[in-house]
């Protein structure tokens, strides 16, 4: 997509069809946390259960299929995330990938060397940074958050840099604020002291285009299940790059990039469900060719229809009286943090909840962007959208926001 190219409408009532979870009249906006599934994931992951699967293997058709899952699932990950699928890693959870990648960088860490993460990250992004560094001897700094506006200004990582800074840790976007820093410039300038940078594209990754490398990420991040895909991790880099790594491994598993990162068996089920959701994604919006030019093409056409509904959203939310949105970042994905009144964020959720509209209150695991905003271990309360989000669905809330007050 250009800047020139119409971005094509995205059919809402289709996309909501496909989804068997709105039918009993919930306005999901609990997406940050993790997205509804369509039909079509459910079915892959149930064809794949219910086929003949073994280890992966060249000689029996259930060893063959299992390993076209696996290696579809890398094609299919690389053309959503612009990445090259020999160096898409998948694991549990983008939390578990995160801790081992920390532990085997640590290893080559010594004292004084110094990591860098931020205050607006999730913990996910952090809090594995903080102990390899602590076990390695290496000093930890943190990049502080402009608490008026949620943005991490890119000097405020800059600033923190060295010949011994190792490792740039920071979000491609808040799942607390939805801030969007400038990783390309904070990737820059790592880079330019001989650092490493990881990109946490969790919450990045399910609201607009990506392109991984793009980003200056030397490693990203994301998780299939904010994208309508089943619960794992996936971790994307530079085969060549991974290939320079030694990951701790049982000693009869494979050397090869990239399953000498992956521990024990893959879910063959569930990355049938990853391919499902990104083919899904691809068909959002009237796109043609390649499946990574569709992806960008429903991508673009995700982030205008959100940016629409969120429009609305923070409009109707700043009229009420009482209510209180936290960051006015300048590029951000659809996440709106609010408080109402002197109501705690638990009342808040329970209340709407009993509206049929899903509104979580806490701090999302991004505790060191909420208690820098106040909020404390309560945090907020989290509204995000999704492309099945609808003009009814924003209403609603807004509506049932002002009740409260």
């Amino acid at each position: 997509m250009t800047e020139s190219t119409p971005v094509p409408p995205l059919d809402v009532p289709s996309i909501r069809a496909a989804f068997p979870a709105l039918a009993g009249g919930v306005a999901y906006f609990d997406g940050p946390g993790g997205s509804q599934v369509p039909y079509q994931v459910a079915e892959a992951v149930a064809a794949a259960l219910r086929s003949g699967i073994s280890n992966r293997g060249t000689v029996t058709t259930a060893e063959r299929r299992a390993d076209s899952i696996v290696h579809d699932a890398r094609r299919a990950l690389g053309d959503l995330l612009g990445a090259d699928p020999r160096g898409v890693v998948i694991g549990r959870s983008m939390t578990q990938l995160t801790y081992d990648l920390a532990r085997t960088l640590a290893a080559g860490w010594t004292l004084g060397d110094e990591v860098v993460v931020s205050r607006l990250d999730h913990d996910a992004n952090i809090r594995p940074w903080v102990h390899a560094a602590r076990l390695a001897g290496a000093t930890v700094r943190w990049a502080e958050l402009d608490v008026a506006t949620g943005e991490l200004p890119v000097e405020a990582v800059t600033s923190l840099l060295s010949e011994r800074t190792r490792m740039v840790a920071v979000t491609g976007a808040s799942n607390l604020l939805g801030t969007r820093p400038d990783t390309v410039a904070i990737s820059d300038a790592a880079h330019a002291v001989g650092a490493l940078v990881q990109v946490d594209g969790v919450h990045l990754t399910p609201h607009a285009p990506v392109d991984a490398p793009g980003t200056g990420a030397d490693f990203f991040v994301c998780s299939p299940y904010k994208f309508f895909g089943p619960h794992l991790g996936v971790l994307a880099a530079d085969p060549q790059l991974l290939e320079r790594l030694d990951p701790p491994r049982l000693l009869p598993q494979t050397d090869a990039v990239p399953e000498r990162y992956e521990l024990g068996t893959l879910p063959y089920e569930l990355l049938a469900g990853v391919s499902a959701a990104v083919d899904f994604i691809a068909e959002l919006a009237a796109g043609s060719g390649s499946r990574r030019e569709r992806l960008l093409a429903s991508m673009a056409a995700v982030e205008a229809h959100e940016d629409e509904l969120f429009g609305a959203l923070l409009r109707g939310m700043a009229e009420i009286g009482g209510v209180r949105l936290y960051g006015h970042p300048a590029r951000r994905t659809p996440t709106a943090l609010f408080t109402v009144g002197d109501r705690s964020p638990a009342d808040v959720h329970q209340r709407l909840a009993d509206q049929a509209i899903n509104v979580p209150g806490g701090s999302f695991y991004a505790l060191e962007a909420a208690q820098r905003l106040g909020l404390g271990e309560a945090g907020g309360n989290r509204a995000g959208l999704a492309p099945y989000t609808s003009g009814d669905d924003v209403r609603r809330l807004v509506a049932a926001v002002a009740e409260l007050v």
